[in-house]
């Protein structure tokens, strides 16, 4: 048991702070919130100049790729992917890709992250990684067969699924996950549409990332991206749907009568130079969105609360409008939507719900002086502010060290392995 004593804590449902506050974490529940709780079985957690967020979910990401890390910069998508990304790829071993998923996890904790949405591969090993480090993970095979070995992939994905799903004391979900439209051919995507609802009815893609991915598909199957989806019946399902920059009006109305959850990925389609999602869009057509940070390899970090701040400002400047996306939607996508669209009963601060919780630290200058602490977690702090991190109501951070990780331990392994990748 956990007593978070006298604390100020984020309710987002309410779009309020509440302050000092006392929160009873039991097993791995809030079991209560309210004055002057008092337990003598608890740990008690003085929360004084604390601040209590629900903790976040990085909506898309590529855990494995940390070795990529600065590896391929400065060039577009496509040069990207095919000249510099995917040859290394090749290259990458199981042990490579269980130990940059450490390493990641590592820099999503003491970002606030509990939960994680993955594409990629070996993710038998990076199941381990996640149930290792005690945070949570919905963990999704990268599935593609224009090279060859889509069945291959099928069968790796079912066995994964038999394995792994709801492993960890459910902290796992296992779900398929077409890389493209560009990279699955039509049978296959309907093939793992099937798989899909076979399992839990739910399927992640990446969706209208470029012009280029908009253009081809016009040209192949004379419609968008997300027309051409629904066409198939993907949108049928609960799609995650991971950058969505380049949809159209009428795509965002179709998604909006759907289930699914665009990703907003702010640092890496800047980057990239893929373009800007409209976000401010889809928050006016009320349209659920999650926020992510992408791989390593193309942000080039996994700073959950740097992505928050990007995102929350270079909106306004898109369309320019100051009141475009508030901090209060950023922060939703990170927590309450996170919990929507990963299905896991968090993402929120309330009684019976899961207790995944990051604690800022008020006396940080980023929150001095305290005038509007929902717009500092967007505006003005960063994620060295956060000192602690529950997750499933165990604490996997405290006072900025991960104690269910060796930190150290990952950094040389990564170093070491990384090395040896490139000399191959």
């Amino acid at each position: 048991m956990i007593l978070l004593k006298n604390i100020s804590y984020l309710d987002i449902e309410e779009e309020k702070i509440k302050e000092n506050m006392d929160i009873l974490i039991e097993d791995n529940l809030i079991k209560k919130i309210g004055k002057d709780i008092k337990s003598n079985r608890a740990e008690v957690i003085d929360g004084r100049e604390r601040l209590a967020v629900p903790a976040y979910t990085n909506g898309h990401t590529h855990l494995g790729m940390t070795m990529m890390r600065n590896l391929a910069d400065d060039l577009d998508l496509d040069t990207w992917l095919n000249k510099k990304i995917w040859p290394v790829e090749d290259k990458l071993t199981d042990e490579d890709i269980y130990w940059a998923s450490m390493l990641s996890i590592v820099e999503n904790i003491k970002s606030g992250v509990s939960t994680v949405y993955d594409m990629y591969y070996s993710m038998d090993r990076v199941s381990e990684a996640v149930i290792e480090s005690g945070t949570r993970g919905v963990l999704t095979r990268g599935m593609m067969d224009i090279s060859g070995g889509g069945d291959e992939r099928i069968d790796e994905l079912m066995e994964l699924y038999k394995n792994y799903n709801n492993a960890g004391n459910g902290r796992v979900k296992i779900v398929p996950a077409p890389h493209s439209i560009y990279t699955c051919s039509t049978e296959y995507l309907k093939k793992l549409i099937n798989i899909a609802e076979s399992f839990d009815g739910v399927i992640n893609i990446h969706l209208s990332e470029t012009k280029k991915e908009v253009s081809d598909c016009l040209k192949e199957h004379l419609m968008t991206p997300a027309m051409y989806l629904d066409s198939i019946g993907m949108l049928d399902l609960k799609v995650i749907a991971a950058h969505c920059v380049h949809l159209t009006d009428e795509e965002i109305n179709l998604i909006s009568k759907k289930d699914v959850f665009p990703i907003y990925n702010p640092s890496s389609n800047l980057k990239l130079g893929s373009g800007f999602a409209p976000i401010d869009k889809m928050i006016k057509s009320n349209i659920k969105i999650g926020i992510g940070t992408d791989g390593s390899s193309s942000n080039n970090n996994q700073d959950l609360v740097e992505e928050m701040h990007i995102g929350s400002i270079v909106n306004k400047a898109v369309t320019l409008d100051p009141n475009a996306v508030p901090a209060i939607e950023i922060l939703k996508m990170a927590t309450v939507n996170g919990g929507a669209l990963t299905g896991f009963n968090n993402g929120v601060i309330r009684e019976n719900a899961l207790a995944d919780i990051a604690i800022y630290d008020l006396n940080s200058i980023g929150f001095t002086p305290k005038n509007n602490l929902i717009s500092a977690l967007c505006y003005s702090s960063n994620s060295n502010y956060i000192l602690d991190l529950i997750v499933d109501g165990k604490i996997v951070m405290k006072n900025r060290e991960v104690l269910t990780l060796d930190e150290e331990k990952i950094k040389v392994k990564v170093r070491e392995l990384t090395e040896k990748l490139l000399n191959r």
